[in-house]
């Protein structure tokens, strides 16, 4: 028992001693930036959300490309998930990985925020962060 207790104990110390994976690096000049819709439009669901990208190149998740990343959708979040380790992938973090550059979303009547983020091939954000700035959108009952 004492010997899988001081393994555990080693084990934990070691990963907390190893160093993070370095985040990829964005080049100088690198943005990406929502296309379509409009800050503060109006519109109904479902919405199709037209992403861009300035000084880097879109590629499916998994390929490990210089520049180069895939986006995410981040809807009606606070801000940016932690930028150290893979984008959450759920309701509010929707992963483009097939190298998608729009998407059709279904969402209820109501304020809604869409960002971009654009994470490499591992998911992870670039270092800095490319990420567009929030819209705020009205979806309106059909």
């Amino acid at each position: 028992m004492q010997l899988k207790k001081t393994f555990a104990v080693w084990t934990a110390a070691l990963f907390v001693a190893l160093p993070l994976q370095a985040r990829t690096p964005a080049p100088q000049g690198a943005a990406v930036f929502i296309l379509s819709p409009a800050d503060g439009a109006s519109v109904t669901s479902p919405v199709t959300v037209k992403f861009g990208v300035k000084n880097m190149s879109i590629v499916p998740a998994g390929e490990d490309k210089p520049a180069s990343g895939h986006f995410h959708l981040l809807i009606d979040t606070d801000g940016l998930p932690p930028l150290d380790q893979p984008i959450p992938k759920d309701a509010q973090h929707i992963h483009y990985g097939k190298g998608q550059t729009e998407a059709t979303v279904g969402l209820p009547p109501g304020k809604h925020t869409l960002q971009l983020l654009l994470g490499d091939f591992r998911h992870v954000p670039h270092e800095p962060p490319v990420a567009s700035d929030r819209i705020t959108i009205t979806v309106t009952p059909p």
